[in-house]
């Protein structure tokens, strides 16, 4: 067993990944910015190193470093935000691993492969080519990956570095700036138009895929690498769209087709092959599958 914790632990993933923590055995210690009555939780802001402090008074194995600000549109309306909170609470936590000594696993993003011709996306694209990034998330959460080569040159700390490639499911809670599924389900069940970018690919990973293999990280954790987790239902946009209009019955009248979105790249299809290997990383959810709990979930929550 070990003691690991998880900053970010209160986000849509992080809750998942504190209940399959403590499902595998693992003593596990939580951070996030509200407020809890939990021994094992801190209220703190990544950015803020007095903060931090507390919560580094005592040892930790690993941590999961999932606390960011997400998004591409949060992003640019939040830039200051996301800055202060991705690069500067990330330096913030190597700071304290060069200090302590812990393993970390960091929550990159398949944002930081940018604009590419590739058709799959392998985990050493960006070092053989430049990474041009879309938008400011996408800019951080390279940076980030920077940031942490030159401490592994500079310090030898250990870390692993994780790219996320689309997850959704149960328990995402809408606002306008969630990820694609939960944001055009929720505006079709509640009758809110959303657009569609056409030509635009993705490949969808469940969560119950997904978390799994997040939390081996820590039992299978090899300094240096890198991982692509993703899914392998590799679909447009337009056809995630059309099958949401099919579950819910929505208007079809909502959806706005436009050729272009400048913000955000084209088509990301990831090779897994190192997950897969290492990790015992398995997906097998399609999105037929996925979307009707997903939208069961979504009219629970909000009485639809």
């Amino acid at each position: 067993m070990a003691r690991i914790l998880v900053t970010g632990s209160k986000g849509t993933l992080g809750s998942r990944l504190v209940q399959q923590l403590e499902q595998n055995g693992h003593e596990v210690w939580q951070m996030d910015t509200r407020h809890e009555a939990d021994e094992r939780y801190f209220r703190a802001d990544v950015a803020n190193w007095r903060q931090l402090e507390r919560v580094f008074e005592q040892p930790y194995d690993y941590v999961y470093h999932l606390a960011a600000e997400f998004g591409r549109i949060n992003g640019e309306e939040y830039y200051d935000t996301l800055w202060r909170t991705n690069v500067i609470g990330t330096r913030n936590i190597l700071e304290f691993q060069r200090r302590k000594g812990f393993r970390l696993i960091f929550a990159s993003s398949s944002e930081v492969y940018g604009e590419t011709k590739a058709e799959v996306l392998d985990e050493d694209l960006p070092l053989r080519q430049p990474i041009i990034p879309h938008n400011d998330y996408a800019l951080t959460k390279w940076v980030n990956e920077i940031q942490i080569m030159n401490f592994e040159r500079r310090y030898e700390v250990p870390v692993v570095r994780l790219r996320f490639f689309n997850a959704y499911g149960p328990g995402e809670r809408y606002h306008n700036y969630r990820s694609v599924v939960c944001l055009m389900a929720y505006r079709a069940l509640t009758g809110r138009p959303w657009t569609v970018y056409e030509g635009y690919y993705r490949t969808f990973m469940y969560i119950d895929d997904f978390i799994p293999t997040l939390a081996r990280v820590a039992d299978r954790f090899k300094p240096g690498e890198v991982y692509n987790i993703g899914g392998t239902d590799f679909r447009s946009v337009r056809e995630l769209s059309d099958l949401i209009l099919q579950l819910t019955g929505a208007d079809p009248g909502l959806v706005t087709y436009l050729p272009e979105d400048k913000h955000n790249t084209v088509s990301k299809r990831p090779d897994i092959t190192k997950a897969m290997r290492d990790l015992g990383h398995n997906p097998k959810v399609t999105l037929e599958e996925g979307l009707p709990p997903t939208i069961d979930w979504l009219r629970r929550e909000y009485g639809l």
